[in-house]
Formats: C-alpha cells, sequence, structure tokens
C-alpha cells in the first residue's frame, strides 16, 4: 500500500467530508479532537495541532445509525458510552478517557517498565509543545525501540538537525520489523508531513516508507543526493507503482542532473500511463514536461503541459502556476511568444513576485 493522500471538503463549521482512496467517510469535531464516521467505522481521534501526534480509537462496529435523542438525552448517553469505551480500553482497568490519554495525568498514571519511560516522557513532552525536550527522551530510547528512534529521527528534520536525522532514521530503518509496536500498545498515531515537492505534501506514519522517505529528506538537506536517490529506489522496489514515490524521484532527478539525457529519459518514463486526476499525478506531469523540453521534444512537452493544466478545481494554486510557467518556457522555444506571454500575464495577475514573471514581462 502506498502513501495516502487525501482531500478534505469542508461542509460546515467542524464537519469536514474525507475523500481518500478507500471511500468517503465525514469528521466532526474541532482540530485536535474528532470523530470520523466512514467505511472502515467510527473513530475518535484526541490530539494537538501541531505535534503530530494523536490518540486515535476504534469505536463500535454495529452497522446501523444511532437513533436521534434530545439533546440532554444525547448529551448524557454519549458521556456514559465514552466512559464505557474508556474503561473498557485503558491498561491496568483504570478508568481514562480519550482526551486524557494526551495529558500529563495519563502518562503520570501509567505505570511503564525502565526501558519504556523514556518514549513515554517524549510523547507527553512532544504533546505539551516541547519538542527540544521531547527530542532528548526519544533519544536516550532510541538505542533499543524502533519507534523511539522514528521520532527522534523525525523530529531532529523538522528542528534542521540533518546529521542527527539520519543517524536516528537509520536506526530505526534497521530495526523497521519493530516499527509501530510501542505506538499500538500506548493507542497513540504518529503522523507527519513530509513535503514531497513544492507543492505536495505526503502524510507519514511511523513505518518503512516514513522513515525511507524521511531520509530522503535528510539527505537533500545535506547535499547527499545519491544517497536520498538510493532511499527512493528501495520505495520504488517496495512499492513500483507508487505515484509519491514517483514524483520525489522524478524531482530529485531533475534537481541534480537536469541536462542528463539519460536522467530525463527515465523521468519520462516515470509518468508512463500516468493520468491527470489528482494533484500528484499532475506534479509528475510537470517533471515530464521538464524533462521532454530538455530532450528537445517540445511539442511532447507543450501537449504534456496543456493536459495537466485542463483540471484546475482542487490543484494548488503554486502547482497551476508552475504549470503554467514551464508552458510559458516551452512556447518561448517554439517561437510562440503571444502564447508564452498570455500564460507569464496570467500567473502575474495571480501571482506577481512568481519566479521571474514580471521581468519577463518588461515590468
Amino acid at each position: 500500500m502506498g502513501f495516502r493522500f487525501w482531500r478534505r471538503v469542508k461542509i460546515a463549521p467542524g464537519i469536514t467530508l474525507n475523500l481518500s482512496k478507500s471511500g468517503a467517510s465525514f469528521s466532526f469535531g474541532r482540530p485536535g479532537a474528532r470523530l470520523t464516521f466512514g467505511p472502515r467505522g467510527t473513530r475518535a481521534t484526541v490530539g494537538l495541532p501541531g505535534t503530530g501526534l494523536f490518540y486515535t480509537k476504534k469505536l463500535g462496529t454495529s452497522s446501523r445509525l444511532p437513533a436521534v435523542r434530545s439533546p440532554e438525552r444525547r448529551s448524557r448517553s454519549s458521556r456514559s458510552r465514552t466512559q464505557r469505551d474508556a474503561d473498557a480500553s485503558s491498561p491496568e482497568g483504570v478508568s481514562v478517557s480519550p482526551k486524557d490519554r494526551l495529558t500529563l495525568g495519563f502518562f503520570q498514571r501509567l505505570v511503564t517498565p525502565d526501558s519504556e519511560e523514556a518514549f513515554v516522557d517524549g510523547c507527553r513532552a512532544l504533546v505539551e509543545g516541547k519538542p527540544v525536550e521531547a527530542l532528548a527522551h526519544f533519544c536516550r530510547s532510541a538505542y533499543e525501540w524502533a519507534d523511539a528512534a522514528y521520532m527522534a529521527g523525525v523530529l531532529s528534520l523538522k528542528l534542521g538537525r540533518f546529521d542527527d536525522a539520519v543517524k536516528y532514521l537509520k536506526q530505526a530503518a534497521e530495526k523497521s520489523r519493530e516499527l509501530g509496536k510501542l505506538f499500538r500498545k500506548y493507542e497513540l498515531e504518529s503522523v507527519w508531513s513530509v513535503p514531497i515537492t513544492d507543492h505536495i505534501v505526503a502524510h507519514v506514519g511511523a513505518n518503512i516508507r516514513g522513515v525511507w522517505l524521511a531520509l530522503t529528506e535528510a539527505y537533500q538537506a545535506l547535499g547527499r543526493f545519491d544517497e536520498a536517490i538510493a532511499c527512493l529506489e528501495k520505495l520504488r522496489r517496495l512499492e513500483p507503482d507508487d505515484l509519491v514515490v514517483k514524483v520525489s524521484l522524478a524531482e530529485l532527478l531533475m534537481e541534480t542532473r537536469p541536462h542528463d539525457r539519460r536522467t530525463c529519459a527515465r523521468v519520462v518514463r516515470l509518468a508512463e500511463g500516468v493520468e491527470n486526476d489528482s494533484a500528484v499525478a499532475a506534479a509528475l506531469l510537470l517533471y515530464k514536461a521538464r524533462a521532454l523540453r530538455q530532450l528537445g521534444m517540445l511539442e511532447a512537452a507543450r501537449e504534456t503541459l496543456t493536459r495537466a493544466l485542463r483540471r484546475r478545481k482542487d490543484r494548488p494554486l503554486e502547482l497551476l502556476h508552475a504549470l503554467r510557467y514551464e508552458r510559458a518556457m516551452v512556447y518561448e522555444e517554439l517561437g510562440q511568444h503571444s502564447r508564452a506571454r498570455a500564460d507569464l500575464q496570467r500567473i502575474f495577475a495571480e501571482d506577481p513576485d512568481y519566479e521571474d514573471v514580471a521581468r519577463r514581462l518588461g515590468l
């Protein structure tokens, strides 16, 4: 299974429609505490926005919708049902509500083996908004626990400590079969956003895919591009059809070897058979067009970009600008200056500071 992307459509305050490969689901609640109903059942999620750490619980499996109750009865019923769920899932039979699972009080009440204490302390510090303190705890536990090594690596990456990120992420990769063990034990979920391109962000968890993608980002930051490419190659062998991995690899290849004809041909092959049905696919078509332009195949590049621009709904504006800018460059090389200028003018109208558009327009 590849990296999962989803789109959220705001319906009303506190209500969101989530669209993903597994189907549509509805989420209710405020950021950090949400209830989701979907094809995989009902899930309660509690966490702090920005920490990347969540408590998730799958609720009852009954397929029947609850009967409509008055607000007062519904409130009492909800409280009692939530309390029963907490009683059933709490360690040592202690009654702990879902919200309390990510508070200081919950972690203080936990009785944990010494080998896990640093990991728990790291989670607590992260929830409290203390990433540096959390990192110190995870580092102390990283030698033994893959989840702690993963968290230490990702936090180091977020804090700009790229050498440390490589060190801990490699430790997590070496213990990849153990990834997720502590998260499952404490019913926690770690989801981090990792930039794939300037326009696309992937959400990854504590698994080998997340480790390799984070390692790729760390190697890129250090200028160790061959090692970054090697990480993506491992992901490609694991998930040969994953569009996110293809986009990551295409971007890295075009950034590091833009004038190498064999590299450009490889990028074109990466996009073989891709339909323009998502932002990720459109980003891959952008790199395909850049590779075609470098190969001197200008008509093919123009056709690729025009196809990618046919669907603008739900595409990031920055991605649309990149596609239009690239097409303007192709038009220039084709000698179609009026068409190039039309694309540049449209970009300028939406973002006057984009790249060198103003200069090219003589402004």
